[in-house]
Parts: structure tokens; C-alpha cells; sequence
């Protein structure tokens, strides 16, 4: 149960999964690529729906996707997808499900070049998360300069659903910018992690 006194974003609401994902995860700093990629499927996951829908389900899609083990991801057949789209506990859409193969793939040649897809996606803010001093939800944009960037440089790497929104709040998730309120308690708790 989550402490509801505390001042917080307005966006969790009251719902406890909610909340814990805002207090103990959004905005805070991520650098394991097992993490990034599972928080890359999540995003592309969420396009056209609420994050709340994906949140619920992302027991399911941990494993329905192999525990974001992106080679076995990348092996996935036909077969593999067509087995994936019959399980209930996910979103059931092909796109986003071909999708997720398809970005495994894409994912490892990224580490390959890169080192780590880490190295990759942290190049694009100087490796710093970019904090910002918004007061109120409706100053929080829905896409910057740098994730129109990201998107572009992922699409040419022939990555999908990985537009300049999805992005955004890619990097909101993975902690690559601060977008907690000022006056929401976790705010000076991921500048601390910035440091």
C-alpha cells in the first residue's frame, strides 16, 4: 500500500501498481539493457492505450517475450509470433508483436556496434540525465528535439513503434530526463541519482 499523503505527480492516481511504478521506477536511472529493451517493448506496447493497460499485463509480456532475453527474442518464427498472439495476457496486436522480434534483432546489432545498447541510448543526452523544473503536468511536453533525434537515428536502424511520443516517454521511463513535478517527492530523489 502506498503512502497517499505524500506529494506526488498527478498522473498514478490512486491505483497502488500505479503509484509504485511512479515512486520506485519512472525517472529513475537505468542502464542494464535487459531493462532498457523490456522498457522499449512497454512503450511500443502502449501506443494508442493507456499506460495503466500495459502496466497490468507486464507480468504477461516478461513471459510471453523470454524474459526480454533479446537473442531468443531474435529467433522467434512465425510460429513463435502466432503463439504469442494467443496469449490473452498481452495486447494482442501483430504489429506491435512482430514488432518486438523485429526490434530484438535490431537491438543486438545495436550492442554489437555499441558495446551495449546502454552506451547507445545514453550517448543522445551526453550520458546525464537532463533535469527539468516543471510545476504543473501540462509544462511536461509529450516529445523534444532529442526524441525526435532518437527516433529518427532507431527508424533508420529499422526499428517500429519507436516514434518521437514513444520516445519521450522512453526516455522518461529509463530516467534519461527528469520530468517529476517539483513539488512531487521523487523529484530531488532522481536528481540525487543524477549526481
Amino acid at each position: 500500500m502506498q503512502d497517499l499523503q505524500k506529494k506526488r505527480c498527478g498522473w498514478p492516481a490512486k491505483d497502488d501498481q500505479y503509484l509504485a511504478y511512479h515512486d520506485q521506477e519512472w525517472g529513475r536511472v537505468v542502464h542494464d539493457d535487459t531493462q532498457l529493451f523490456e522498457q522499449l517493448v512497454l512503450e511500443g506496447a502502449q501506443a494508442g492505450l493507456s499506460w495503466l493497460t500495459i502496466l497490468k499485463r507486464r507480468h504477461h509480456y516478461k513471459r510471453v517475450f523470454c524474459h526480454y532475453d533479446v537473442a531468443k527474442l531474435a529467433a522467434f518464427t512465425e510460429i513463435d509470433v502466432a503463439s504469442a498472439l494467443q496469449d490473452t495476457g498481452i495486447i494482442r496486436n501483430r504489429l506491435k508483436v512482430q514488432s518486438v522480434v523485429n526490434n530484438a534483432s535490431k537491438f543486438v546489432t545495436v550492442q554489437q556496434e555499441f558495446g551495449s545498447f546502454d552506451s547507445y541510448i545514453w550517448n543522445f543526452v551526453g550520458g546525464v540525465t537532463l533535469v527539468n523544473q516543471f510545476e504543473k503536468e501540462t509544462d511536461v511536453p509529450t516529445q523534444t528535439e532529442t526524441s525526435a533525434k532518437i527516433s529518427k537515428d532507431l527508424k533508420q536502424r529499422g526499428f517500429k513503434f519507436v516514434g518521437p511520443i514513444i520516445m519521450y516517454a522512453y526516455m522518461q521511463s529509463i530516467g534519461m530526463v527528469n520530468d517529476h513535478l517539483k513539488s512531487c517527492f521523487c523529484y530531488s530523489e532522481c536528481c540525487q541519482e543524477c549526481i
